[in-house]
């Protein structure tokens, strides 16, 4: 299916601009509506939503780093680097649609964590996932739209070996 250059762009900025929104709305919910760190159980004990604020990256890496290198590594630099990023995907229109839409969920919801390290020092997570061995940790909205853009970045790089990237 052939789409124009300005179509494209525009469904890439849709779908950035709705990841951030459903992250940025489920974590105002969570704020104002679940006390930090309580414990409820949504589906048995398997689905737990939960209110933690994680003031470092990816399962708190950087907690402890000293401010001015969280500021440089936890804001900073994803700035600069999603800039370059939304700037590519918007420019380079002949791309893999389904890798389109991958690079924008990864966009979205990597913006979604920057909104809320640059206006409050932390990360709203809120979900954890209980299944037999498999446990995760608490997460969010943002961090879904990430994890399924990196696997459809993946899916696609595995699958069309020659693709451009």
């Amino acid at each position: 299916m052939l789409i124009n250059k300005v179509t494209k762009r525009f469904l890439i900025i849709l779908v950035v601009l709705l990841n951030i929104g459903c992250d940025q709305i489920s974590k105002i919910t969570v704020r104002k509506n679940v006390t930090p760190n309580d414990y409820i159980p949504l589906i048995s004990d398997n689905f737990i939503l939960t209110n933690v604020e994680n003031t470092g990256a990816m399962l708190g890496f950087g907690q402890n780093f000293p401010p001015f290198l969280k500021i440089i590594l936890l804001q900073a630099l994803p700035v600069i680097i999603l800039l370059v990023l939304l700037y590519r995907t918007l420019l380079k229109t002949d791309l893999n649609n389904i890798l389109v839409m991958a690079f924008a969920f990864v966009i979205g919801g990597g913006i979604g964590n920057l909104i809320d390290r640059i206006l409050y020092g932390s990360v709203t997570d809120f979900f954890l996932i209980k299944a037999g061995i498999l446990k995760t940790g608490i997460f969010n909205m943002a961090d879904v739209s990430v994890t399924i853009g990196a696997l459809l970045i993946l899916y696609i790089s595995l699958r069309y070996k020659n693709i451009e990237i």
